[in-house]
């Protein structure tokens, strides 16, 4: 077991929650908004009511307040424990830690290319872990502390109830504004980056991957990027990535070194075990 015994799982970035909040609020003004839409007139400018305008405003209100939600409840090969059983003693090991009940399942997707996983829910408790197989292919041999990194952070996802039905609801209209919608994703990736560090201290070629590609990773300076991280900053910077719906990965590495969860800030001109990642 590799868990942080010092800190309480499952762990939250500090801006989360009120981010979270402040959007089911404007949730729920838009949903105010759209009804009033399409239930009376009072919203409608003067010169469009009785016209064709007025209807067609209905309309796309009734529209909005029925596909929005229809979009987020709308949710590959599973992964057998028999052939698979280490990664299924993670998951095992994982989800009882943070308090995930069942234990999700687990499924390989062709990912066309791409590096990626996701946690979903099907349902309101069926919960499951997707991994693309270019990074199943390209962790699991290799390293697995690093696949359970992953594993670890999109069960985070599930234990936050970023998956969750009743979570995508209440945030289904709010989700789609520029900038804030972003912005609360950027913020439960940092969430669930902390609780697959806690879980996984040694899993830093999981974000490693990520970042440099299939290719490259085994020759990159895991404390060179923990510098490029540390300096990427700046008011330029900010406004990039307001409308990512991630944040920049080798942020995020800088981010779990600074918090301990991937051992100290160090950097590259610092000695330490293992500079080179392989």
């Amino acid at each position: 077991m590799a868990h942080s015994g010092a800190r309480k799982l499952p762990l939250r970035h500090p801006a989360e929650n009120p981010t979270f909040i402040l959007m089911v609020v404007l949730n729920l003004v838009i949903l105010g908004f759209l009804i009033d839409f399409l239930v009376s007139a009072s919203l409608i400018p003067p010169a469009l009511r009785g016209t064709n305008w007025e209807y067609t405003w209905r309309a796309v209100a009734g529209a909005i307040i029925l596909v929005a939600p229809v979009i987020m409840i709308v949710r590959q090969v599973q992964l057998s424990r028999t052939q698979f059983p280490d990664l299924y003693a993670s998951i095992d090991d994982f989800a009882g830690t943070l308090g995930v009940k069942p234990t999700p399942v687990l499924y390989l997707s062709n990912g066309n290319g791409t590096l990626n996983a996701f946690a979903a829910q099907s349902g309101w408790t069926n919960n499951y872990v997707v991994l693309s197989n270019e990074l199943f292919a390209n962790l699991r041999n290799d390293n697995r502390e690093g696949t359970r990194f992953i594993l670890g952070h999109e069960i985070g996802h599930i234990r936050l109830h970023h998956v969750a039905l009743w979570y995508s609801l209440v945030l289904c209209y709010s989700s789609l504004i520029p900038i804030l919608g972003p912005t609360l994703s950027r913020l439960r990736e940092y969430s669930c980056d902390r609780n697959g560090a806690a879980l996984e201290p040694k899993g830093e070629l999981g974000l490693i991957l990520l970042t440099a590609g299939r290719y490259a990773a085994d020759n990159v300076q895991a404390s060179e990027l923990v510098d490029q991280g540390r300096h990427l900053g700046g008011f330029w910077v900010g406004i990039s990535q307001l409308p990512r719906s991630h944040p920049w990965t080798v942020r995020r590495i800088w981010r779990l070194h600074q918090l301990g969860l991937f051992g100290p800030a160090r950097t590259s001109d610092q000695p330490h075990a293992s500079q080179e990642v392989g």
